[in-house]
């Protein structure tokens, strides 16, 4: 079916930094490159328009080569720049979001993969087993680093270069769906890791989210909880014994304390309050130290252990 110039830059208009209206003229490989830079980063996408015209007339035959039989496609400085720049936009990309895997192997690869993206654009292609080649071995010399993205994405391109050739004319061209479904699943590898890093940083933000909540309560907090130690220094309010005994208050500590409070008055945990009061009239009465001259250290002991457990248990006496 003929290519309307109409259509195309309708596409190009409405979703060219997706590469549609390179869907619509059969170029598959530059339709790839700009869904994964967003139409070259912006400025690829403007070039096209002056582009297209030439681009509908060679999908509608009128520009069909002929048979080149080996020549050389001419050397594009253009072509040569951005296999670099899409070359090491791959390998940082990698970088990022295949952090688990080895830095010799993802980091080459992708740059590898990059630059013969490029390579493939239009009428032309490279030999990607060279591209490859030079890539790890750049990256080999430079073990791997991220600084070394850019010298190996160099090394590939001009690997590229030195074997470029133009694509075999004539070749039957795939179904829409079909090639519908391998631009999908190219999109997909280049976006999963990337998608992964992000949920895992944004679990990471939401965490920090959640705890704002109480940390902004703890902040409302603590003038209250200034004035309530200012007071209680100061002596307008009481303080807990237990506080005072910098037993804490983790509610362990007051338990225990609250059980040794019993013992002491001879009672079992949780008696009621007339039973803490009788008790402790009781043995008063009995280890009061003007009662036990002959013992007044041990008397003396008991009396204040009797008393603190009872202002444990009831509070101070009035």
């Amino acid at each position: 079916m003929a290519k309307r110039l109409l259509v195309a830059y309708g596409l190009w208009a409405l979703g060219g930094p997706l590469g549609l209206h390179h869907i619509y003229l059969g170029r598959d490989s530059h339709a790839l490159l700009w869904m994964l830079t967003l139409g070259g980063f912006g400025g690829g996408w403007l070039w096209d328009f002056w582009h297209l015209p030439g681009w509908v007339a060679a999908a509608n035959g009128a520009r069909a080569p002929g048979d080149r039989g080996g020549t050389v496609p001419a050397l594009s400085p253009l072509r040569l720049a951005g296999q670099v720049t899409v070359g090491t936009y791959f390998g940082l990309v990698a970088a990022l979001g295949l952090p688990w895997v080895p830095a010799l192997l993802a980091q080459p690869l992708a740059v590898g993969l990059g630059v013969q993206l490029v390579s493939s654009v239009g009428d032309q292609t490279a030999e990607a087993p060279s591209i490859l080649a030079a890539a790890f071995l750049a990256s080999l010399l430079f073990q791997g680093r991220v600084l070394a993205v850019l010298p190996t994405s160099l090394a590939a391109s001009i690997a590229a270069q030195r074997h470029r050739r133009y694509k075999p004319h004539g070749m039957p061209r795939p179904r829409l769906a079909a090639r519908l479904y391998h631009l999908g699943l190219a999109c997909l590898a280049f976006a999963a890791p990337l998608a992964c890093r992000g949920l895992c940083g944004a679990a990471g933000v939401l965490g920090t989210l959640l705890a704002l909540p109480r940390t902004a309560t703890e902040l409302l907090l603590l003038p209250l909880r200034t004035g309530r130690l200012l007071a209680e220094v100061l002596g307008f309010a009481s303080s807990s014994p237990a506080r005072d005994r910098g037993t804490g208050f983790e509610p362990s500590s007051w338990s225990e304390w609250q059980q040794r409070a019993y013992e002491v008055l001879g009672l079992p945990v949780g008696s009621s309050a007339e039973d803490v009061h009788r008790s402790y009239r009781e043995l008063v009465k009995v280890w009061h130290p003007d009662h036990n001259r002959h013992r007044a250290e041990e008397a003396e002991r008991r009396f204040i252990e009797l008393q603190e457990a009872y202002e444990e248990l009831v509070g101070p006496r009035r």
